[in-house]
């Protein structure tokens, strides 16, 4: 069996319950709770029973303590799937959606996600859904946007006459109100 891994040393016990009482995450609290029982001198097993795991998750927990300390020891967002599309790429498909289609070239008049989606396969031969670029779109700062609809017989004029007339008692709202 291999040696066990040295736990830093210029952290005690005692230091590691203090961060834990003022710590509000729970899972970093059973995490410093485990590693200053490690630091006291117990064993490793009763610190993998005190955290409830196992001792490979102590071992890592060891690990991430002594590369970061008790901040180390918070919980992590987990990172996610990496994107599909590298920097090039986003850069390519930034370039064309701010050009616009060209009907004759594309055989649309406008882009759609669907239309991007077959564009990205005919030039990167990478398979990305409608969902998928709708949201990288939404990463890189673009929003669906679409002209509000105008009726065919609609006239100028008759919008005048529509409109509703504000009463002149409405005034502008103060600075402290949304």
């Amino acid at each position: 069996m291999a040696a066990a891994i040295e736990v830093r040393s210029d952290y005690t016990g005692a230091d590691l319950r203090r961060f834990a009482r003022r710590s509000g995450d729970p899972d970093q609290v059973r995490r410093l709770l485990a590693l200053a029982l490690i630091l006291d001198g117990g064993s490793r097993s009763d610190a993998a029973k005190i955290g409830g795991v196992t001792l490979q998750i102590v071992r890592d927990w060891v690990l991430r303590f002594n590369e970061g300390g008790p901040e180390g020891l918070a919980t992590r967002k987990a990172p996610g799937r990496a994107s599909i599309l590298n920097d090039d790429q986003r850069a390519k498909l930034a370039a064309i959606v701010e050009a616009g289609p060209i009907p004759a070239a594309h055989g649309v008049v406008r882009w759609r996600l669907a239309d991007l989606a077959q564009w990205i396969w005919d030039e990167f031969a990478l398979s990305v859904t409608r969902h998928t670029l709708g949201r990288e779109l939404r990463a890189m700062g673009y929003r669906k946007l679409s002209a509000r609809p105008r009726h065919r017989g609609q006239k100028p004029d008759d919008i005048a006459d529509f409109k509703k007339a504000s009463l002149p008692v409405w005034r502008k709202s103060g600075s402290g109100s949304r």
